[in-house]
């Protein structure tokens, strides 16, 4: 398959169409005020809650920032440094003490729940008690360390405390929590507030309203008519739940679907041939590799017998023509990843020197650590075990699939055995969870501002699946998010990225650049790239092409008319 020539997808002509198309029918009904419709995304797996501090899945992620608010919003150029670039959301002000220690939210009296409970300082002080709680929990636990406490100086003022003065203090106290009600959640102990339900049926003070979850089928979301911020512009949005690609593509082109954001390059021209169908472009946040557990998934406080070695995990990728790779299976839509963060958030690519495509250092590296072939038989092997691992595959993404043959074949020229196992998302996601994993082909979505790298790679990191431990990465992670002097900050990342590189926290090995398919009929504002759904109450449907399901109204089923 490597050797194989590529298929002429005629992607950059698409590209071209695609960058231009939103702006222009923005453009042409900029003016409307029209509310009403309702929109179908088919996603390909179900999320396990939607208990803002414990979701972890995009699909998760997407229906919380419909329900839910901040304090604050990033604005549009995603700026974390200070909170210049912020706008208010629950919070109308806020005021920072002269040391710069804490700062008070003045709250909205205007904000309400979607009960209609205002919202006061009982809230956010509930919130930060449950979003780095260990009874609770959640992976982001580890984004809000520098945050000493929350207090209440009256019901309508929250206070933030902070440990020291950083340049991303605003951004920690508001980005990474959504404000919980307090009067539903208060006397549920901390550690059932995944088991409760309100992870099932949430309250919160978004734009959208929850309306019904049917498991393994949807999720149902209506716009909250009495919000502060004004209604959502749509009547309702639907979470189509398809775990099968196959059906999932069938019900976006049978017109079942207004909404994919898993699209294959392979149905790009079908999207094209579709009257009702269009490309929007997706800048997302996002960086693929892939994971080598550190630790013995048989006995987890062992290292792993494969992957606990420096020059094992260089080798395996320097096997790697990670270029060719990204030609084959994205052609021009993709580009090799560098580091544990997407080239738009590192500061200095230039920097960088990532290793080299070298399967004769490979063969030699993995000699010197005594993996030969000694019987013969194309594999080595080292006291008596086989250089053999699985790797986990998610059966929603054909790309990692794709990836994950290719790079069976390019380590079998090296003597290595490596076997893809595709599992259902949920089951590979929960072997990741339990760290019963030799390898899984992964990425993360992340969020601005670098400082998620604290939960994914740093030692201590929540979501650190891999159990990669550099008290040098470390080191130079905290120093880049923490000094205020930018040059100083590029020359901490740049430090810190090269360490992750050398150490081969994972082997880096794409940035897919994959529009979303959407019906024509919908005018949506760009694409946030850190989530999609980040602007989901402002898209609206051109009153001149509504459909039938568009006319249902905020009352009433909603089936697969067109």
């Amino acid at each position: 398959m490597i050797r194989a020539p590529l298929r002429s997808l005629s992607l950059l002509p698409l590209l071209a169409v695609l960058a231009c198309g939103g702006a222009s029918r923005e453009a042409a009904d900029g003016g409307t005020d029209a509310t009403g419709g309702t929109m179908i995304a088919v996603v390909p797996a179900e999320p396990t809650t939607l208990l803002p501090p414990l979701v972890t899945s995009a699909q998760g992620g997407a229906v919380v920032a419909a329900l839910f608010d901040r304090l604050a919003d990033i604005g549009p150029a995603l700026e974390t440094y200070g909170d210049v670039g912020f706008e208010p959301r629950l919070a109308m002000s806020w005021r920072w003490a002269p040391d710069s220690m804490s700062s008070a939210f003045a709250l909205d009296p205007a904000a309400r729940g979607q009960v209609g409970a205002p919202v006061g300082g009982a809230d956010v002080r509930l919130t930060y008690r449950a979003s780095p709680s260990d009874s609770v929990g959640a992976e982001g636990r580890s984004l809000l360390g520098n945050i000493d406490s929350v207090s209440v100086a009256d019901s309508m003022t929250a206070v933030f405390w902070f440990k020291r003065r950083t340049p991303q203090q605003f951004y920690d106290a508001t980005y990474h929590m959504w404000i919980l009600p307090s009067h539903l959640l208060d006397t549920v102990p901390l550690s059932r507030l995944g088991e409760s339900s309100f992870a099932r049926q949430p309250v919160g003070t978004g734009r959208f309203r929850f309306a019904r979850w049917d498991p393994g089928q949807r999720i149902e979301l209506v716009a909250d008519t009495a919000n502060a911020r004004g209604r959502a512009r749509l009547d309702r949005v639907i979470w189509s739940i398809v775990p099968d690609f196959g059906a999932a593509t069938m019900k976006l082109f049978a017109g079942e679907a207004d909404f994919f954001e898993m699209i294959r390059p392979d149905n790009f021209a079908q999207v094209a041939r579709t009257p009702t169908l269009r490309l929007v472009d997706n800048r997302a946040l996002a960086y693929n590799f892939l994971a080598l557990n550190f630790r013995d998934p048989r006995a987890l406080s062992r290292p792993h017998p494969i992957f606990s070695e420096v020059p094992v995990r260089r080798a395996l990728t320097m096997a790697i023509d990670r270029e060719r790779l990204v030609r084959n299976v994205f052609d021009s839509l993709g580009v090799v990843a560098l580091a544990p963060a997407p080239r738009a958030l590192i500061p200095d690519t230039g920097a960088l020197r990532p290793l080299p495509y070298d399967p004769a250092a490979a063969r030699a590296l993995l000699d010197s650590a005594g993996w030969r072939d000694g019987d013969g038989d194309g594999f080595r092997e080292r006291n008596g075990a086989a250089l053999a691992f699985e790797i986990l595959v998610p059966n929603s993404s054909a790309s990692r699939q794709r990836y994950a043959v290719l790079l069976q074949e390019q380590y079998r020229a090296i003597g290595v055995k490596a076997t893809p196992l595709v599992l259902d998302v949920n089951a590979l996601v929960a072997r990741i969870d339990r760290h019963t994993f030799d390898a899984y082909l992964g990425g993360w979505g992340t969020s601005p501002g670098l400082v998620g790298l604290r939960q994914t790679w740093a030692s201590s990191g929540a979501a650190n699946s891999s159990a990669y431990s550099s008290r040098a990465f470390d080191a130079l992670l905290d120093s880049a998010l923490t000094t205020f002097d930018a040059s100083r900050s590029r020359g901490y990342w740049a430090r810190a990225f090269q360490q992750a590189i050398d150490d081969v926290a994972a082997v880096w090995l794409y940035e897919q650049r994959t529009p979303v398919a959407i019906h024509r009929r919908f005018i949506v504002p760009p694409l946030r790239p850190d989530g999609w759904s980040a602007n989901l109450a402002d898209w609206r449907v051109d009153p001149a092409q509504r459909i039938d399901r568009d006319r249902i109204g905020l009352g009433g089923p909603v089936g697969a008319k067109r």
